[in-house]
């Protein structure tokens, strides 16, 4: 069995084709890669965030009493940019 630094280097080695299909091939090969699975890990952590829940509430409490100082979300939004 290969070290991680041994596999490291050789998908270093590969040609970009071929890294470009080893990164589309990851999620499938290493489960806990895949989005979902990762956000479920996350709503499921039961660890107090106390830091993040007083951002949200704030958050919260100044979109009651402030709703225009918040951006509309479009479509664009979620566009790649360079």
């Amino acid at each position: 069995m290969s070290t991680v630094a041994e596999i490291e280097e050789a998908i270093k080695a590969l040609p970009p084709r071929e890294r470009e299909r080893l990164a589309e091939d990851l999620p499938f090969i290493l489960p806990e890669l895949r989005g979902d699975l990762v956000w479920q890990r996350i709503i499921n952590d039961e660890r107090p965030r106390s830091a993040l829940s007083a951002l949200g509430d704030q958050m919260e409490a100044r979109f009651k009493t402030q709703p225009a100082s918040f951006p509309k979300i479009k479509d664009s939004d979620f566009d790649k940019h360079p």
